[in-house]
């Protein structure tokens, strides 16, 4: 077993993989810790176990490395490059310098190195960012909409609360707020007590908006979700696909006709 096996195997290996997600964790939990009014013996522990963590992702990142057998390839991947970065700036002493909110920022993003060692959040991710387009001409039917009704609102009910209808800008904020159902219901009734109409307003646009764009965003990214990992599972040499099986079902129950037709002839 060669050097570069070992540490495949290493790299490979679920437990390696379980114990660098809890030292994430653990990265995460000390960002936190520091928000908080803490005695400088603690920030000391703080700091100490802060460069502890900062070793051992270093060392993580040197197996994947070093089992490359193409050390090429491991610059190809975006996450790996990503992860290499976050490794190398937080082995930069900046904390008590001018730079030390940098510091602070990359130990935040530390976090995301999640992403790359758990592949379902990778697949979700990549996801989101194929259906970046599609969404695309979603968002712009929804401002559409938004611009018609903010439009709309402006004209007819600046009188009634200039803070909240005065611009289509204005407006534009309020009926945000109506899609989330912030004090919705507020808006609406200040509205109906001069224009008793208004309801309808009201109504409809949450129906365009929360009900149906929302879902039709859904309904796309868990299409594009679908895709992907019907790609992954194409792409899986160790996977089968269910036309492989049948055809395989069906050699061996030709198989096994054959062979009891040759035994019947006997």
């Amino acid at each position: 077993m060669t050097a570069i096996s070992r540490l495949q195997a290493i790299r490979n290996n679920k437990i390696f993989e379980t114990f660098i997600i809890l030292i994430i964790i653990t990265s995460a939990m000390l960002v936190g810790a520091k928000t908080y009014d803490l005695p400088s013996s603690m920030l000391e522990v703080l700091r100490i176990l802060d460069w502890v963590v900062t070793l051992i992702f270093l060392f993580e990142i040197g197996i994947r490395f070093a089992a490359e057998e193409k050390k090429a390839n491991f610059f190809r991947n975006a996450w790996n490059i990503f992860d290499t970065l976050i490794v190398i700036v937080s082995l930069i002493p900046i904390e008590n310098t001018e730079m030390v909110l940098v510091a602070r920022l990359v130990r935040v993003f530390r976090v995301m190195r999640m992403i790359s060692f758990i592949p379902e959040l990778r697949l979700l991710l990549n996801s989101l960012l194929i259906a970046l387009p599609r969404l695309g001409y979603v968002m712009l039917l929804m401002f559409i909409i938004f611009y018609i009704y903010a439009a709309v609102g402006s004209l007819f009910f600046e009188n009634i609360n200039s803070f909240l209808w005065g611009d289509i800008a204005r407006a534009m904020l309020t009926l945000f707020r109506v899609m989330t159902f912030e004090d919705w219901t507020d808006v609406m009734y200040e509205v109906m007590e001069v224009y008793s109409w208004s309801w309808v307003y009201f109504v409809s646009f949450i129906f365009l908006t929360a009900f149906a764009f929302l879902n039709m965003v859904i309904g796309i990214v868990v299409n594009v979700l679908e895709e992907e990992h019907q790609r992954e599972v194409e792409n899986d040499p160790n996977q089968v696909s269910l036309s492989d099986l049948k055809v395989e079902i069906e050699s061996l129950k030709r198989l096994i006709e054959e062979q009891h037709r040759q035994n019947s002839k006997r």
